[in-house]
């Protein structure tokens, strides 16, 4: 039996690496990412999403398109912010228009929950978001990108996922568990805005790619929120953390100030893709 043709790029990033691995036994995987990884059955395509793409050497006609692609550079506005916008949304453009002319039925896009912004609410996929420049120039080319990928709606089943806080194995150390786990070992102090700090709802890579992977069997265009199964809030991810590694942590409590909070109503997410399963003190084993 012939396998469907499968695009990952950002093949070799925290979500896609999880995705490629399960599912390149079921799928003719065709990876994008800067250099190749060590995954075996898989067809490794070498391209920095950061230039302009071409995405001639791949495959003539496919199933599907999982675009996770990242640039590494996402913190570093204005000095990397063309690279940021090549990535996120240019390259984009191009993916779109390469899943339709090879015949794809679906696209799967990896945004952000950050595009809601911060509120005491779990944030729904009801919420109207409206464009503004204070989301930060990483966050609005995303809500840009979704605004591009809607348009393609009409010619391909278009997925886009809002991922909240994924973290494990292998994760940088510049994103925010990996952040926590070093201060709390070094017992260097982590910032409080009120008492306990902002809350969220962390999702270990695993439930994150195996939702991922459920969005490839949806039919029709859908937004959906990825979340973890708890919302905490900073000081709990912290008392974890400390229980794990036995250090208490260390905290700078500024109680005047506001917290930002970013959970999500996940809902959705559990009918129509998974209900997520791994707790936080459970992922962390996993990184540790």
């Amino acid at each position: 039996m012939t396998k469907k043709k499968l695009i990952v790029s950002g093949a070799t990033g925290l979500i896609g690496s999880a995705l490629v691995a399960a599912l390149a036994s079921d799928w003719e995987v065709h990876a994008i990412a800067r250099r190749a990884g060590a995954q075996g059955n898989v067809v490794w395509h070498p391209m920095d999403l950061a230039r302009p793409g071409d995405f001639g050497g791949l495959p003539r006609s496919a199933d599907a398109f999982v675009y996770l692609a990242q640039s590494e550079f996402f913190r570093e506005f204005p000095k990397h912010a063309v690279d940021i916008f090549q990535v996120n949304t240019v390259n984009l453009l191009g993916a779109l228009d390469y899943a339709r002319s090879s015949g794809c039925r679906t696209f799967v896009y990896g945004s952000s929950g950050g595009v809601y912004g911060t509120g005491e609410r779990s944030m729904s996929e009801q919420v109207e978001i409206a464009a503004r420049g204070d989301l930060g120039f990483y966050l609005g080319s995303k809500l840009c990108s979704e605004i591009v990928a809607h348009n393609y709606a009409r010619i391909l089943d278009v997925v886009i996922l809002r991922y909240f806080f994924v973290y494990g194995p292998g994760q940088r150390a510049s994103m925010l568990v990996p952040r926590l786990i070093q201060r709390v070992r070094r017992g260097e102090p982590v910032d409080l805005q009120g008492e306990d700090g902002i809350r969220v709802n962390p999702t270990h890579v695993a439930d994150a790619a195996a939702a991922t992977a459920r969005a490839l069997s949806l039919t029709g265009s859908h937004t959906i929120n990825v979340g973890g199964p708890e919302v905490l809030a900073l000081r709990e991810l912290c008392e974890a953390i400390g229980e794990a590694v036995g250090r208490a942590p260390v905290f700078r409590v500024d109680r005047a100030a506001a917290p930002g909070h970013l959970t999500a109503d996940i809902r959705l997410m559990c009918e129509m893709l998974l209900t997520p399963t791994v707790r936080f003190a459970d992922g962390l084993t996993s990184m540790l």
